[in-house]
């Protein structure tokens, strides 16, 4: 049995046989007969008609979220990019066919963000060939995702049935591939699809933010070593370690099998418990938030147990658009999550563009390392009147529900205090203008860099509260880009670096009196619920999908095993060390 290694981004045991998306159009283009330019025209006219219907049905399926409908909305604007459809028009009238026109103008636009130094531009290539292989699917008549009907119904009982492949049950599948298009993944029916093997690092392709909203285990960061995975082949995944296993035999098989099985009895049992509050045996509260992109997005992480919203990722109220949203724009969206949190706190980040989030028509000029540039705080401090105009948004919908502001990308107590004073002013301002607002709305800090957790001591006294971004805190530390394949696997957040940084933010706090959070991946992850706990975080904001888990382990714990846990891990000098004590020392589930 062969085992690759990558790096895993949502936890879980898959087993299912490996199918590569069918990309390449090669044998259906050279049979192509094309017609007139006028005829071409109108065959792409109506092909784009046919995606956009596709992309709609997908938006409005029965599976749908507000995360893929964000994702399909995007794909349609595309679909409707003047500058994309005039390069298919140039090529038809060149005299090429319209299939073959499609594919050329969208490598093109593809190539054109590959080629930028930007993560969040190279990964959006993806996007732009996905729909170009949409339309020229359509233009072709070949069916791209090849999805067969669901045999069984979306039931977390039906995990071990769906993974059996004899006698005609349902064969679960693996996807497979360099990068994923997102539309492909969304297009398989709940329960098909059991995991994704990806060649490249990031965490934040739209393939793999589908995977994490439905959680299907997902393992990054493969590279050259995808070529050893035969089509066909049957693996097992395992989405905690990152360890793909190849053709295993029965013994492996039957003990993923059992695996499978029980993660399907606890995700139906931590789901029966998602309502109960998270506290531990002695009765130490910590608060489970969600992270979301969308107002709408609140209704499914009530459901699964959030209590409020401890990151509101205001950016995607900018993006995919031409010009700045409105005061009044924002503020309805700020008010329906505020609203939607049903008395608890909706935690709203400032606008956080920039590095892998670049903003088009804020004109930001191309920089040689985008991440360590003008972005997030450092943007809002120039762009003054883009700030007010949050803040003003932020401070009305305080009217509506209990909500908070979080400075992203923080790393001194001065940018603190011009902050507070801009939030003065946006407060001023609406007294001026005679608009409600809450007057006492409080006003955090996000701790991503080593420089903010460093001197967390001195940054306490000017906030009302922290919360812990362990995304870019682990990439800055340990000079990681979590999203290359060569050194995925040194991003940790188990690495004896980070624990620190995170343990002294989290004492820091306490010592000031204000409460600590974390809202990045390490907030999700349940092998690292107990160490968090014993360091004594307040609140842990996560993919809502993680919740239920992550609930069911704090309600588990005594603090007196956690911080016993937590002084025990922070000895240890490796990361793998930490995980694999961690491991050793999991809470078996109760009986």
């Amino acid at each position: 049995m062969t085992t690759l290694i990558g790096r895993g981004v949502v936890t879980g045991v898959a087993l299912g046989r490996i199918k590569r998306p069918a990309q390449d159009l090669t044998a259906w283009l050279d049979r192509y007969v094309p017609g007139t330019v006028d005829e071409e025209a109108a065959r792409l006219e109506r092909a784009l008609a046919g995606a956009k219907g596709q992309l709609l049905a997908i938006r409005s399926g029965p599976a749908v979220d507000d995360t893929l409908a964000a994702i399909m909305d995007a794909h349609l604007l595309m679909l409707d990019d003047p500058g994309l459809i005039e390069g298919i028009g140039e090529k038809i009238r060149e005299g090429i066919g319209a299939p073959p026109a499609v594919i050329e103008a969208c490598e093109a636009y593809a190539g054109l963000f590959a080629s930028l130094d930007d993560p969040y531009l190279r990964e959006r290539a993806a996007d732009v060939r996905d729909i170009g292989r949409r339309v020229a699917g359509l233009l072709l008549g070949v069916d791209r995702e090849n999805v067969e009907p669901p045999e069984t119904p979306d039931d977390g009982a039906q995990d071990a049935q769906n993974v059996q492949d004899s006698h005609g049950a349902a064969s679960a599948v693996v996807l497979c591939a360099p990068d994923i298009e997102p539309s492909v993944v969304a297009a398989y029916p709940p329960g098909r699809l059991q995991a994704l093997l990806l060649g490249q690092g990031s965490t934040t392709s739209h393939a793999v933010i589908i995977a994490k909203a439905r959680g299907i285990v997902t393992v990054v960061g493969l590279g050259d070593a995808l070529e050893q995975i035969p089509d066909g082949a049957e693996v097992i995944v395992d989405g905690a370690t990152g360890e793909v296993s190849l053709s295993p035999p029965a013994p492996e098989r039957h003990a993923a099998l059992a695996r499978i099985a029980e993660q399907a009895e606890r995700r139906q049992r931590d789901l029966a418990e998602a309502a109960l509050p998270a506290v531990t045996r002695d009765g130490v509260t910590v608060q489970l938030a969600a992270n979301i992109g969308v107002p709408g997005e609140v209704e499914n992480a009530r459901a699964l147990g959030a209590e409020g919203v401890g990151l509101f990722r205001s950016e995607f109220l900018f993006m995919g658009r031409d010009t700045f949203p409105s005061e009044e724009e924002q503020f309805l969206a700020y008010r329906q999550a505020a609203e939607g949190c049903g008395g608890h706190i909706c935690v709203i980040r400032t606008l956080d563009i920039g590095g892998d989030k670049p903003l088009p028509h804020l004109a930001i000029a191309k920089e040689h390392n985008p991440f360590l540039g003008w972005r997030a705080i450092r943007i809002s401090l120039e762009r003054t009147e883009l700030f007010r105009t949050q803040v003003k948004a932020i401070l009305r919908a305080g009217c509506h529900g209990k909500v908070a502001i979080m400075l992203p990308m923080v790393i001194s107590a001065g940018e603190i205090r011009q902050a507070r004073a801009l939030v003065a002013e946006a407060a001023t301002e609406l007294t001026a203008e005679g608009r409600p607002f809450a007057a006492h709305v409080p006003v955090g800090i996000m701790i991503e860099t080593p420089a903010a957790a460093a001197t967390a001591h001195l940054l306490a006294p000017a906030c009302d509260f922290f919360s812990i971004g362990t995304n870019d805190l682990v990439q800055y530390t340990l000079a990681v880009d979590r999203g290359n394949a060569k050194v995925a696997s040194l991003y940790s957040h188990f690495h004896p670096a980070v624990l620190r940084l995170i343990d002294a933010t989290i004492q820091a706090a306490r010592r000031q009196g204000i409460w600590v959070g974390m809202c990045g991946e390490m907030a999700g992850d349940p092998l690292a619920t107990p160490l968090l706990v014993g360091m004594g975080i307040d609140e842990l904001s996560m993919s809502a999908p993680s919740i239920p888990r992550v609930k069911a382990v704090i309600r588990r714990l005594s603090t007196a095993e956690a911080r016993s846990l937590r002084d025990a891990a922070l000895a240890l000098d490796d990361a793998a060390a930490i995980r694999a004590y961690l491991e050793e020392m999991r809470t078996p589930p109760s009986a």
